[in-house]
C-alpha cells in the first residue's frame, strides 16, 4: 500500500506546523518552499486539515496557519484515515464495485483486512509529537527559507 500525495503532504504540513511556536502563523508559501512542493496542492491539504480540526487557518493580511491541537493529541493513524479517500487495498474491499470471480471462495480478503487493521493499530500508537523528535535536526532542514539562508 502506498499513501497518496495528499496524505503525505498533510503529514508534512503537520510536521512543519508542529515545529513552530504556538503563537506563530506559518504560510502555505513557506511550507511549499520548505518542501519544494506546489502551493496549489498544499492549499487543498490545508483546507482539509482545517475542516478536520487539526489546524487553524486565518485569512487576510497577517494571516496564516497553525496547529489547533497539541502534537501529543494528533494520532498518525487518524490523520491517514482523515486524508485517504480510499483504503481499499484490493477490488473486493468494495463489494459494490467488485467483479472478482473468486471472491466467494477467496481467503485473501480476510488476510488483507487483518494486515490493514494491524497497520492502523501500529499507526494509532504514534503521535505527531513523536515525529517531531529530534526537533533540532528537523528545524534545521525545515526552517523557513529566509532563516535557513541567514544561518549559513
Amino acid at each position: 500500500m502506498q499513501i497518496t500525495a495528499f496524505s503525505d503532504y498533510a503529514l508534512r504540513v503537520l510536521l512543519y506546523l508542529g515545529l513552530q511556536t504556538s503563537d506563530r502563523l506559518a504560510t502555505i508559501q513557506e511550507i511549499a518552499a520548505a518542501y519544494a512542493i506546489p502551493q496549489n496542492h498544499l492549499m487543498k491539504v490545508v483546507h482539509q486539515l482545517g475542516i478536520k480540526g487539526y489546524i487553524e487557518t486565518r485569512r487576510g493580511k497577517g494571516g496564516g496557519i497553525r496547529l489547533l491541537q497539541r502534537p501529543e493529541d494528533i494520532v498518525i493513524g487518524q490523520v491517514l484515515r482523515d486524508t485517504e479517500d480510499n483504503l481499499n487495498l484490493v477490488e473486493c474491499f468494495s463489494p459494490a464495485d467488485s467483479h472478482c470471480v473468486i471472491q466467494p471462495a477467496c481467503r485473501l480478503q480476510g488476510i488483507l483486512h487483518g494486515a490493514l487493521a494491524a497497520m492502523f493499530a501500529e499507526l494509532d500508537r504514534h503521535t505527531l509529537a513523536e515525529l517531531l523528535q529530534p526537533r533540532g535536526r528537523l528545524r534545521g532542514v525545515l526552517a523557513p527559507p529566509a532563516r535557513r539562508g541567514a544561518t549559513r
